[in-house]
């Protein structure tokens, strides 16, 4: 998986191709005309506040709020939904010029999808998918395969010139590799891991091996206006320690050449995760992760 200090490289790239940018903005569960409305919503939650006060605990949580009501509805967000935010955010955004401190975006979010909600959303077992659901069972039968009717979900797009463009990034220190593996191994948790800059969310049931991905992508022309953009990718090779990995491992080291070698020295694999881009992805065609 590429880290997500790879993401200003790929912003850069969906900038200047302006075309692709404009045709993936938005998201699959905001229509177009909610795009205006549901920025300001998460710049109420994040982006005004000053830097020191941001927490990207709070972001999840909003995107949360709105994941949650979307799968509610079960249709893309749209203007008229706006009603129904303002009635639950709007008093104490007036409060706090107009921001969401995390109180209120929590009380909020109980009175707009449930005085449930607060408790669920902190229940490992009715959270998934960026979704607090309100029982387990209810948890248990969700598709997050209803997120790809309003996909934009192109053909895959693998590398295919020899001349390709090679990159990595600072390795990074996590508690423990087995956790890490076993994290990555629950698609329905992605979202969990979502930053400033972005999150994952799983379009299918299953594993990781063959899981296809919504990256929501965060570009900031201006310091607190974000602008949503969208890309996908499918993690198309997953290979644990054996001859198959180790074969890879070469040909990563091989195409870095003097960047590489593509792991630090002395360390061992333990999984490999091959996100290859469909069509429109921000980073444009032909890229892996």
């Amino acid at each position: 998986m590429t880290p997500a200090s790879s993401f200003p490289a790929r912003l850069g790239a969906a900038l200047a191709a302006p075309l692709r940018f404009g045709r993936m903005a938005g998201s699959s569960i905001a229509a177009p005309d909610a795009a205006g409305w549901v920025s300001d919503f998460l710049n109420a939650a994040y982006f005004q506040r000053p830097p020191g006060e941001r927490d990207p605990a709070d972001l999840r949580l909003a995107f949360g709020v709105l994941t949650t009501r979307w799968q509610q509805l079960a249709r893309r967000l749209r203007l008229t939904d706006v009603l129904a935010f303002h009635r639950a955010f709007g008093p104490a955004r007036l409060r706090h010029g107009l921001r969401l401190e995390p109180d209120a975006l929590l009380a909020g979010a109980a009175r707009l999808n449930g005085q449930w909600f607060p408790e669920a959303w902190a229940d490992d077992a009715r959270r998934g998918w960026g979704i607090a659901f309100r029982t387990a069972r209810e948890r248990a039968e969700h598709d997050p395969g209803v997120r790809l009717r309003a996909a934009a979900l192109g053909v895959l797009t693998p590398p295919r010139s020899p001349d390709q463009h090679w990159g990595t990034y600072p390795p990074v220190e996590v508690p423990s590799a087995g956790g890490a593996i076993a994290a990555l191994a629950r698609p329905d948790r992605w979202p969990e891991w979502g930053s400033a800059l972005g999150r994952f969310t799983a379009l299918r049931t299953g594993g990781l091996e063959g899981q296809s991905f919504e990256i929501e992508v965060v570009a900031r022309p201006t310091a607190a206006t974000p602008v949503f953009t969208r890309g996908y990718v499918t993690a198309t090779q997953v290979l644990e320690p054996g001859d198959a990995l180790e074969a890879q491992r070469a040909v990563l080291d091989h195409g870095l050449g003097e960047q590489g070698p593509c792991v630090p020295a002395g360390a061992r694999v333990l999984l490999l995760c091959e996100l290859t881009t469909h069509d429109g992805h921000f980073r444009a065609p032909g890229a892996r992760g």
